[in-house]
């Protein structure tokens, strides 16, 4: 039992009935102190460093800028390379991997070990990887780094063990994937073309075996010259030299023709026999104009040429399109007989894979499916069926639809909200796939015991909603909600929204969800709000729209008083601003001019309309313009389905809506807010013309607050102004030029035409806001509803609220505030207020229960509001009196009791970086305050002593992306947005990385492979193949020798003991153990054969001395016998 009690009275620093905490109240920076309270307080912490550990754990969505593409056909595995470096592998649903290269070199080819569980991938910086696969967690076991070429293909034969690499240079080498050693044997590029020719071949863009001969390996050059190259002659056996550069190669599976495609959009079709010219050249999308020329057409990137048992072969290749057909979407072209399919793609094709029986490339294909990867979708098209439909993806590769804005995560949610979810959702999805299974079906996954209920939220630039089940680290969209329908469609041209040339009006800036009660509140970019209430069935309604002015005249310049942290405040209650019931009036509204400006940004739609079942908005909050201005950003929101009521902010003042009378209850500025005790000293607004000269004095004023890079990354961070690409570099004056970029790579806005974002640093936001069971004065004696109100400037403000709780009184009486004052004051802003009762366990917001305000009328039961109050009156004999309230702001944490609202423990997180995300999370059955930092660093502090658990620099913070996207939640899970498509989760649970391996999928199956089946029995058993060859005898040192050292470099692989432990049984020891075989199964089958020769030999023995009595006794009588 670990106790805080009051410290020796010459250790004190305040006195304990002082309104504010000192600064002195913490001893050195980073370090928790205790300082005097009314009482003992008997807190039993069970979290220590131990519970901790932070670690990666799945990753959803699309791949971002994808470059490669494999298939395992026997193990039913797909793996996506990117341009940053990473691999992803995906199975069966649940089966889902993400692997990073350490260079972070751009993947220009992946390369399957087939059925061998292993995966080799060439990087732009001409390293070759060797993947282990037969973990949970892949892992690199070797990396050879070429060092004087470039690579620009692999090719890897089925079930070899030599691997050979094409380079830019135009020559081959081979590699041996057991011990990732370059062999002595290497076709130059000189060697493969004839003497007399005069130019370069280019770089190898083709690699490939004859099917009718393992000896005999095809090499396509860019420049159009092929050779078919003898590796037993080491001589080329034919030349062909075309006049269009070559992009791709396909064999027929006999083996007595191949396919070429070519930049100028046309396939040749040769006969290795007879390579003087193509015996076909046709352009499959090149028509013949009037004057009798063929239009010229795109490059064909890649085809492939594919039989089938029962029908026609399959010619499938993407490109080739005519030129002159502006606006022409990129097409997957499936040729089958003379039937030409054109699939038209959203996005370029980046890659495309025909999916086939079998693995053996001399045998009937037998295609089934095609592979397409975009640039920013994948899917996945039947062959089987005529009309080429699509699978259904069952991977959550559309999260980046319309461009992620923000994020909500939530476990261990009620157990009943993801079946309705799921089952309203599921009326809306899409018809017309394939009735087929979805053929990526690799590996295994099962659902592991450490499983709870988790949802993620996500907001997008379109104004829609998705909830996604998270449950046991998968993903799985559940409902889509789109908030534009509320309002009418802006016409172009027209409005305020087209002033400011706004593309994404409707875009979603921040959610607040409540499971419990279903009430879901949206706040958009264009200064409104939304409140939805959640039903099983459809209804006509009529959305209620709410107008609120929240424009202050005063400027709020703030000069720091001589004690920043220890202002001199009145008591609280001293002053407050009047309640505002009806048609509230802000202080900046005092001009008759500002009548004629009062206009929102949006127009609601105002006619009765009929909603499907799910969310259905309830009520709308517009700010509007006010002398030509228009309202700023939303900063901070908060709901309480238990009080009716719903507070935002922003930098101009604080608004709270009674949204079951729907009034405005408070309407007033954050100065107001202080009354006499503002801590600050303000200037009042200069004239216009003199804006300038005023920002320059907040500048100094502020000088002593923030650094130069907090203003800039505050500024994009609160007002949602970046969505970039760019992972290098944190540039923030992007966000002043939103035009200077394209919409696809940035999500820049600008609310203010008149104000810049310097001077918007200058007032003081409300950046936080909390309702809850508290004390709003030092003198209460039990708990009543409380708003917390957190500032840009540290300082916390509690504001009473006197709410009727019976139902009739709750619907017609209004709900009134008390007089406010200022609590408490921390360094920067104001992120995170939490609750615990005396002994440390947190305490839940009140709540409504939910009920259908749609479901039919029940005579016998009346439809009466159920709450559920968490308050510290309810248990006061056990915990005593008060509650201890957490304060989390960019660089302290404090935690201080109330209703006395002395400090008890102070910490300074940072100083020389801050706080972008802090929460109050739930951990092994305790409570934690959890912060992501800007500098990248990821902590956890006791509660309520303050003490550091956790430290780790996890990430630099490279872009606003990460910071608008971080978010923590209970049982240890966060999650941000890694790039503009992909979802990042992470847990900081010592408990979830011990039990992550039996959590995620297995990647490799132990499956047999399948047999060939153009072999017979004799001809298989005693291997009596014509142009079968020992490629070990080719390309071993033995017969090749050694390639030079300082051709390439062999880098041993840093897979860890798990990775060695599996190396030694996987992939090479497999390999190992399957030569051996075969050289045993050789070995018998000579010894087989040694025998055999024996018997004929006894055989012929045998035949020649029965001969020789045949003559010798065929001339006797019977008797002379």
């Amino acid at each position: 039992m670990k106790k805080f009690r009051k410290v020796l009275d010459g250790l004190t620093t305040s006195s304990p009935g002082g309104t504010m905490g000192s600064p002195s109240c913490g001893s050195a920076a980073g370090t928790p102190t205790a300082a005097p309270t009314p009482k003992d307080i008997d807190v039993q912490e069970t979290l220590v460093s131990e519970n901790f550990q932070l670690c990666k754990t799945v990753r959803h969505g699309f791949t971002y800028q994808p470059t490669a593409l494999a298939f395992d056909p026997v193990q039913k595995i797909l793996a996506i390379g990117s341009r940053s470096g990473g691999v992803r592998i995906l199975g069966r649903p649940g089966v889902d991997c993400y692997c990073q290269h350490e260079s972070g070199a751009a993947v220009l080819q992946l390369q399957f070990l087939i059925n061998e569980g292993a995966l080799v991938t060439a990087c732009a910086d001409d390293t070759l990887h060797l993947w282990n696969l037969r973990q949970r967690r892949p892992a690199v076991l070797h990396s050879l780094k070429f060092n004087r070429e470039r690579i620009t293909f692999c090719h890897l034969p089925f079930q070899s063990k030599w691997l050979y690499v094409g380079t830019e240079r135009g020559n081959t080498h081979i590699v041996n994937i057991e011990s990732f050693i370059l062999s002595g044997y290497v076709i130059m590029w000189n060697k493969a073309i004839e003497l007399s020719t005069k130019t370069h071949p280019g770089p190898v863009v083709h690699l490939s075996d004859s099917p009718k001969d393992e000896g005999k390996l095809l090499i396509g050059f860019e420049g159009g010259t092929i050779v078919q190259w003898d590796l037993r002659a080491k001589k080329a056996d034919f030349r062909i030299y075309y006049d269009e550069a070559i992009h791709s190669v396909s064999w027929h599976h006999e083996g007595k023709q191949f396919m070429c495609s070519h930049s100028d959009g046309s396939l040749t079709l040769w006969n290795p026999r007879n390579t003087t010219k193509p015996f076909q050249v046709t352009f499959p999308h090149g028509k013949i104009q009037k004057d009798g020329r063929k239009e010229s057409c795109k490059p064909i990137l890649k085809v492939e040429y594919k039989t089938s048992r029962n029908s026609e072969p399959f010619v499938i290749f993407s490109g080739g399109l005519s030129y002159d057909k502006a606006g022409r979407r990129p097409a997957l072209t499936i040729m089958h007989g003379k039937a030409i399919t054109v699939l038209e793609m959203d996005y370029p094709i980046v890659e495309f894979m025909v999916l086939c029986d079998t693995p053996y490339i001399n045998e009937i294909q037998e295609p089934y499916a095609v592979v397409v990867l975009l640039e920013k979708d994948l899917i996945v098209v039947d062959l089987t069926q005529s009309n080429f439909p699509v699978f259904e993806n069952p991977y959550p590769m559309d999260i980046h639809e319309s461009p992620v804005t923000c994020t909500a995560y939530f476990a261990d949610c009620p157990p009943d909200i993801i079946p309705i979810l799921y089952s309203i959702g599921a009326k809306h999805k899409k018809t017309g796939y394939s009735q087929k299974e979805w053929p990526i079906a690799g590996g295994t996954w099962t659902l592991g015991s450490h499983t709870y209920p988790e949802i993620i939220i996500t907001g997008h630039a379109d104004g829609s909603i998705k909830f996604w089940d998270a449950s046991a680290f998968t993903l799985q969209m559940l409902y889509k909600l789109k908030t534009s329908k509320v309002f009418e469609k802006p016409k172009l041209g027209e409005g305020r929204g087209a002033d400011l040339g706004e593309e994404d009006p409707f875009a979603v800036q921040m959610v607040s969800w409540c499971p419990h009660s279903r009430i879901f509140c949206v706040v958009g970019i264009s200064a409104h709000i939304i409140l939805y209430r959640f039903s099983k069935y459809d209804a006509n309604t009529q959305t209620v729209s709410l107008e609120v002015r929240l424009q202050c005249e005063p400027e709020d310049i703030i000069t720091p008083s001589e004690n920043e942290n220890n202002p001199c405040f009145s008591e609280p209650g001293s002053h407050s601003p009047q309640p505002h019931h009806q048609n509230p009036v802000s202080p900046g509204s005092r001009t008759p001019d500002g009548a004629k400006d009062s206009t929102p940004f949006l127009k609601v739609k105002d006619k009765m309309v009929r909603v499907p079942p799910g969310y259905q908005s309830d009520l709308v909050i517009q700010l509007l313009w006010v002398d030509g201005e228009p309202p700023q950003q939303i900063t901070s929101l908060d709901i309480n389905s238990a009080y009716g009521l719903l507070a935002f902010g922003n930098c101009n003042g604080l608004a709270v809506v009674d949204y079951i009378q729907k009034t405005v209850i408070l309407c007033i500025s954050t100065v107001d807010l202080y009354g006499a005790t503002d801590p600050y000293q303000r200037l009042t607004r200069s004239p216009r013309r003199n804006r300038q000269s005023t920002s320059e004095h907040c500048m100094r004023g502020l000088s002593n607050f923030y650094s130069d890079s907090k203003k800039r990354i505050r500024t994009s961070y609160q007002s949602l102004t970046e969505l970039t690409d760019n992972q290098q570099s944190i540039d923030m004056e992007r966000s002043k030029s939103p035009t200077s970029e394209s919409r696809e790579n940035s999500f820049s806005r600008s609310r203010s035409s008149s104000v810049s974002s310097i001077d918007r640093d200058t007032k003081e936001a409300i950046t936080t806001l909390q309702f809850g069971e508290s004390y709003g004065r030092k003198s209460d004696a039990l708990p009543t509803p409380c708003l917390w109100v957190g500032t840009s400037l540290g300082v916390v403000i509690l504001i009473p609220l006197s709410i009727p709780m019976d139902h009739e009184e709750r619907l017609e009486d209004p709900v009134t505030v008390g007089p406010s004052g200022a609590v408490q004051m921390l360094k920067g802003s104001v992120l995170r207020f939490a609750f615990l009762d005396c002994n440390g366990a947190l305490i839940q917001s009140p709540y409504e229960i939910w009920r259908d305000q749609n479901a039919p009328e029940d005579p016998d039961r009346p439809r009466r509001r159920k709450l559920v109050h968490f308050s510290p009156s309810s248990s006061q004999d056990a915990f005593g009196e008060g509650h201890l309230t957490v304060v989390c702001s960019e660089r302290q944490a404090k935690v201080f009791l109330m209703p006395s609202q002395s400090c008890l423990f102070v910490h300074n997180i940072t100083e020389s970086s801050f706080v972008l995300r802090a929460d109050v999370v739930s951990l092994c059955n305790s409570v934690c305050l959890a912060c992501f930092c800007a500098n990248g660093h990821v902590m956890t502090l006791s509660l309520p002593s303050l003490r550091p658990l956790m430290d780790v620099n996890y990430l630099p913070l490279t872009d606003m992306r990460i910071a608008r996207t971080f978010c923590f939640t209970n049982e240890g899970q966060a999650l941000y947005l890694s790039s503009p498509t992909e979802i990042q989760r992470i847990t900081y649970s010592q408990e979830m990385c011990d039990n992550l391996q039996e959590m995620l999928g297995e990647l490799f199956t132990p499956i047999e492979t399948p047999e060939a089946q153009n072999r017979g029995f004799l001809k298989g058993f005693f291997g009596g193949n014509a142009h079968t060859f020992d490629r070990e005898e080719l390309f071993g040192e033995a017969a090749a020798g050694k390639a030079s050292r300082s051709l390439a470099q062999h880098i041993p692989g840093q897979g860890g003991v798990e990775g060695m432990k599996v190396a030694a049984s996987g992939v090479v020891g497999d390999l190992a153990r399957a030569r051996v075989a075969l050289d045993e199964r050789g070995q018998r089958l000579g010894e087989l054969e040694e025998r055999t020769t024996l018997m004929m030999t006894s055989a012929e023995t045998f035949s020649k001395h029965a001969h020789e009595l045949m003559l010798k006794c065929k001339d006797k009588k019977w008797y002379q016998f």
